[in-house]
């Protein structure tokens, strides 16, 4: 806790400034400077450094993040009811491509434990996954899956896990329209995420309309038994199974296989360049563009400079920036791929008569955010300072290294989803406002904004970037930190989610219509 009123201003051209304190700063409060406020400021939130008479520009990050709707007094509290959100820039004539040089390599080698798998990819965890073609499975599949992880894996110790790929989609659904390739291809890119060692396993019910072999046509995914091997798959509706009792025996049993191939799989040396991590936020504050995403940007930087890949994503959350995102582009046909992805997005969310301000929650305005625009210029710090490599669609597969735009919804569950689909076998997700998130197929290290959020949540953060409002630690030090701690958890050193098996569910994005 700082004793001292402390303020931080984020560009030298900036009006504004937060309040670094925990619990904010009373009236009359003298800051370095001399400047009195007129007014109580909570943490997080903005001061005025100037009077700014009503219509002004209010500049965060050198970026006009609104006008102000009345006047406000130096040293006032500046919050999004005093603010006029700017317009969406438009997507015509966006600045071209004029990327940053190739970040240089790292000067010594980075190294983790990980699981080797057929289709060369690395995993940083040995899960038996069980995918499921429609949700009429899944009460079946939890109890099948209770059984396996009390009766079996006892017996194979150096599987981690079992991990139900269930989902709400499979019928009921237009699974005709254009559209639905999004969840189509989610699941079947899920099922070969590099944390599930090459298994497939499928349940079914047998009458949905994602059958079996319309989610994994052959050749479809890199499984270990040979491509003209039937799938493994569990029709409950088969004439075989008398009861409820034989369903369950029967997943039971076949899982029972794939454990035991899962279970001769040994860790060994890999390259830092097979990591491929997914980098989120969610429960974002003001804290979240100054301490926890740049410690973010800089691992990023770390990561590409090594070879890995990572992923950015979060299509509203970076809109507001996509000047930067175009000029950050490696090539012209990037940056217009960047273009249409965002588009596409802008169409989706108008058919719903929603904008982008729909995304910021009233966590993320009571810790600070005015509005999707200040909560932008901090979001898309967490993808570093170099070029973008490659743009995905939501639901495709990751295919190259670099710093990759992965184009899902904000949503944390959705975007997760997602990143797991692209192939992500590790999870870095920053917060301000707190959130216990994590997911069963990869480890998920969580990164607090604040240091009273990390002291509160001591048993579910895993880094406290709040040390670097503190003054306590530098960015380049937290970016470090982090860099090794991702390293530590890809060998096998469990997450603070992971200790306590905080999972939360799969989501699906689902953008085609429900019959």
């Amino acid at each position: 806790m700082t004793a001292s009123p402390r303020v931080i201003c984020m560009h030298d051209a900036d009006n504004v400034a937060i309040v670094v304190n925990a619990g904010g700063l009373a009236a009359g409060t003298t800051l370095p400077g001399g400047l009195v406020l007129v007014e109580g400021v909570p943490q997080g939130h903005k001061v005025a450094l100037q009077a700014l008479p009503d219509g002004s520009e209010v500049r965060r990050y050198n970026v006009i993040i609104g006008h102000t709707k009345a006047d406000i007094p130096a040293g006032g509290w500046v919050n999004e009811q005093r603010l006029r959100m700017p317009e969406a820039c438009s997507l015509d004539d966006l600045p071209a491509p004029n990327p940053p040089a190739d970040l240089p390599p790292l000067d010594e080698d980075f190294w983790f434990d990980g699981y080797r798998n057929p289709d060369g990819s690395v995993g940083t965890r040995n899960l038996l996954a069980i995918s499921t073609t429609v949700q009429c499975v899944a009460g079946v599949l939890d109890v099948a899956v209770r059984r396996i992880k009390a009766d079996l894996l006892p017996q194979y110790p150096h599987v981690d896990g079992v991990v139900a790929l269930e989902h709400t989609y499979g019928c009921g659904v237009a699974i005709d329209a254009p559209d639905a390739i999004v969840p189509i291809r989610t699941l079947r890119n899920l099922a070969s995420n590099p944390n599930f060692g090459g298994e497939v396993m499928v349940v079914s019910l047998g009458c949905e309309k994602l059958q079996p072999e319309r989610l994994f046509p052959l050749g479809s995914i890199p499984i270990h038994q040979s491509q003209t091997a039937a799938l493994d798959v569990v029709c409950l509706q088969d004439d075989e199974h008398i009861g409820f009792a034989s369903m369950i025996d029967h997943i039971v049993e076949q899982a029972r296989t794939h454990l035991e191939r899962l279970n001769q799989r040994r860790r060994e040396r890999c390259h830092v360049r097979e990591l491929v991590v997914g980098v989120q936020c969610g429960g974002s504050d003001a804290f979240s563009g100054v301490t926890a995403n740049p410690a973010v940007g800089f691992a990023t930087d770390l990561l590409v400079r090594a070879g890995a890949s990572v992923m950015f994503s979060e299509n509203t959350e970076v809109r507001d920036a996509v000047d930067q995102l175009t000029t950050r582009a490696a090539n012209a046909e990037l940056a217009q791929r960047i273009v249409h992805e965002l588009g596409w997005y802008d169409a989706y969310l108008a058919r719903g008569q929603a904008d982008r301000s729909a995304n910021t929650t009233p966590g993320n305005k009571k810790g600070g955010l005015s509005n999707i625009v200040e909560k932008a210029m901090g979001s898309v710090v967490k993808s570093g300072t170099g070029p973008i490599h490659g743009v995905i669609a939501p639901g495709e597969k990751l295919t190259q290294k670099g710093l990759i735009f992965a184009a899902t919804p904000a949503s944390d569950f959705i975007c997760g989803t997602l990143q797991l689909a692209a192939g992500m076998n590790l999870h870095v997700f920053t917060t301000g406002r707190g959130t216990p998130y994590g997911l069963a197929a990869c480890p998920v290290i969580k990164v607090a904004t604040r240091t009273d959020l990390a002291r509160r949540w001591h048993d579910l953060m895993d880094l406290n970037a709040g040390q670097i409002a503190d003054g306590e630690m530098s960015i380049e030090e937290a970016g470090w930190t982090l860099f090794r701690q991702m390293l530590e958890v890809a060998s096998g050193k469990r997450t603070w989610s992971e200790q306590w098996g905080i999972e939360n569910a799969l989501v699906l994005f689902n953008p085609a219509p429900v019959t």
